[in-house]
């Protein structure tokens, strides 16, 4: 698809000389880094919702866990 964007003529300049340093065209550096931000930005959505369901609820450990728990470590080789 294409389209047409706006950019800083620093961000485009910077954009053109790392496009050549790797040996790619414009259009795949600019596809590549709206793949990446997307990426990161559908983590930090997961990690959004991840965070709001769990800080809904207790965190502590129950006792009888964590004592099985520190029993089976006593047993490990560090």
């Amino acid at each position: 698809m294409r389209i047409a964007i706006s950019v800083p003529d620093e961000v485009f300049e910077a954009g053109e000389h790392l496009a050549r340093q790797l040996g790619i065209s414009r259009s795949q550096l600019y596809s590549d880094a709206l793949a990446t931000y997307l990426s990161a930005r559908g983590a930090e959505e997961v990690t959004a919702r991840l965070n709001a369901l769990y800080g809904a609820q207790p965190s502590e450990i129950e006792p009888a866990i964590q004592r099985a728990q520190l029993k089976n470590l006593v047993d490990e080789a560090w």
